[in-house]
């Protein structure tokens, strides 16, 4: 393994570059980028001098050859340091695999069911690529000790990644991830993992496939959480479906035509997997460019809404058809607000609503999920961002033979869930009840876009923006610890003109009641809030604003002025 001492990167990565060089490399793609970039320092540096590091969200990285690139060696590795943990688990030992349309996904989910296979641990794989959600269940279904889902989400075309879950179908725990991870390090990336082909695994009847008892179950449960059932057969949605060239197209399809969503166009260029993402080179529903094509077939079709989800189909945006016939992005904290909302008043009217009900949401999500639970009667628990503190909630209802309570769950970036069956974030489930309530609002005369105004002046014009500042190389993530450092050293008393009357901030959980996180929240004389936060994949720290107006105009123009007096502190 590459050490990294004090800082100082040794010169260990071009011997290290040397032995890849010399390895008789399985991937036939690998030996000829090694070749290309010999002589180049900078290069193998950057190849060599790192490992892609382990953490609660498993591996991600730029597909190619070295140890700070994801390939069959560094997931070999990984996967010998999850099969070691594993084995000190007891239980079924068996672990469930998925995998997205990303390129080398398949490969690298074959690949780590060898390794699996020959440390004599049992492995259940879906036969074609299924999406995150579909992977929460089956580790859940057939009682794993972890699983595996091959996806780098919605990163460009050259990332891929691995996500590691324990057994409950969240992601895998900080303390688990720290042991792995060790693990790994005691694993020499090219030699020291076990590994039969896959072919020989399935002989010897370690690796089977998910069976369609699994598939089934996981549509009966999503279906299962229908608010108002059986109303999309007759309200006539007419529909615009991306699946960004991902794993969303079968299950989404198949879950709105069970529930009486049949006018269904999907985006042809978007249509099947390519994990080259040539339509859009960002493949993520929070963005313009990737919902384009799709905004431009609805436009022509005249859908009454427009819907994408991202490549491993955990998370789901949309445009709405507004009553000028145009389309408005819905951003992810709107949806959130717009699907608690209608739970809710759904729920209590068919007399579905559990008693003593809870909604989840993170942190950096919007207050106005507060008000609108409050209004309901249910209680609204905010936790850490990342999803698995939402799937840790349902699990101590759970663990209190309470899980009914559990109604709805979200996060800002797209996130939602609307039911205990899996523990991350599920756009099959998200798609079902977005369509379910556009359906629901045509059949009374209004729409989204309607009910989102409404929502606004029942309870004031919030405002949710979120800005990145990215911070790229080897030094990009140092530069991002000093800049946290010193916001917690000399404290902001004053944004924008606006006295900073409370900074919480989530490394003192004696104060927060929660896991320590590397999040500062300031709360500002005007009740308006901003949220500093780095990226828990990538090298951006990010920005959270609220601001709430009289209109969007007053909100817009707090958070111009907000942002503006934080960007000369994070740039």
């Amino acid at each position: 393994m590459v050490k990294n001492y004090k800082g100082k990167v040794c010169n260990m990565y071009q011997d290290e570059y040397k032995r890849w060089l010399a390895a008789d490399l399985e991937d036939a793609d690998l030996k000829p980028e090694l070749a290309k970039v010999e002589g180049n320092d900078d290069e193998i540096k950057d190849r060599f001098a790192v490992a892609l590091k382990f953490g609660t969200a498993g591996l991600r990285g730029v597909l190619g050859a070295g140890t700070n690139r994801m390939n069959i060696y560094v997931v070999r590795q990984a996967t010998q340091g999850l099969a070691n943990w594993v084995k000190t688990q007891g239980g079924s030992q068996t672990v469930a695999i998925s995998y997205d349309s990303r390129l080398k996904s398949d490969l690298f989910a074959k690949t780590a069911a060898g390794v699996l296979a020959a440390n004599g641990i049992k492995v259940r794989i879906y036969d074609a690529l299924m999406p995150v959600p579909a992977l929460s269940f089956a580790t859940r279904y057939y009682e794993c000790n972890a699983g595996i889902m091959v996806t780098a989400s919605h990163n460009p075309a050259k990332y891929n990644g691995y996500k590691a879950y324990g057994p409950d179908g969240c992601q895998m725990t900080d303390d688990a991830a720290a042991i792995v991870y060790d693990e790994i390090q005691k694993t020499d990336v090219l030699t020291g993992a076990k590994y039969i082909s896959f072919a020989e695994g399935v002989e010897q009847g370690l690796i089977r496939f998910v069976g369609d008892d699994c598939k089934n179950a996981l549509y009966a449960a999503i279906e299962a959480r229908q608010v108002r059932p059986g109303l999309c057969k007759t309200a006539g949605l007419k529909l615009v479906y991306s699946p960004l060239n991902g794993s969303g197209l079968v299950p989404v399809t198949h879950v709105l035509n069970d529930m009486g969503v049949t006018d269904i166009t999907v985006v042809p260029e978007q249509e099947y997997p390519n994990g080259y993402f040539t339509t859009c080179s960002y493949p993520n529903p929070e963005i313009f460019e990737a919902l384009k094509l799709g905004l431009d077939l609805a436009t022509k079709t005249g859908a009454d809404l427009m819907l994408a989800t991202d490549p491993d189909a955990d998370r789901v945006g949309i445009a709405m058809k507004c009553p000028d016939g145009s389309y408005e992005l819905v951003s992810g904290n709107e949806m959130g607000a717009l699907l608690l909302d209608y739970i809710c008043a759904g729920r209590i009217e068919k007399g579905t609503m559990p008693k003593d009900p809870v909604a989840v949401k993170s942190i950096v999500s919007t207050p106005l999920a507060d008000a609108i639970a409050a209004h309901y009667g249910v209680e609204m628990r905010s936790v850490l961002t990342g999803f698995k503190w939402i799937g840790d909630q349902i699990a101590k209802l759970e663990a209190a033979g309470e899980v009914d309570r559990f109604i709805f769950g979200f996060e800002e970036s797209y996130g939602y869930l609307a039911g205990p069956y899996v523990r991350d974030k599920d756009a099959v489930i998200g798609s079902m009840l977005i369509c379910e309530m556009a359906a629901y609002y045509r059949s009374i005369g209004s729409s989204i876009k309607e009910r989102l105004e409404e929502i606004y002046k029942e309870y004031g014009r919030y405002l949710n923006k979120v800005d990145s500042f990215e911070f790229p190389g080897l030094t990009g993530m140092e530069k991002m610890a000093s800049i946290m450092q010193k916001l917690r050293d000399e404290p902001l008393t004053e944004l924008a003109g606006h006295k900073v009357v409370k900074v919480t901030d989530y490394k003192k959980p004696e104060e927060t009641g929660l896991p320590a996180a590397n999040v500062l929240i300031y709360t500002l004389d005007n009740g308006a809030t901003v949220v500093v936060r780095p990226s828990g994949t990538e090298p951006k720290i990010k920005t959270y604003f609220t601001t709430l107006g009289k209109d969007l105009a007053e909100a817009q123009a707090q958070k111009d002025a907000l942002a503006a007096a934080i960007e000369p502190i994070l740039a």
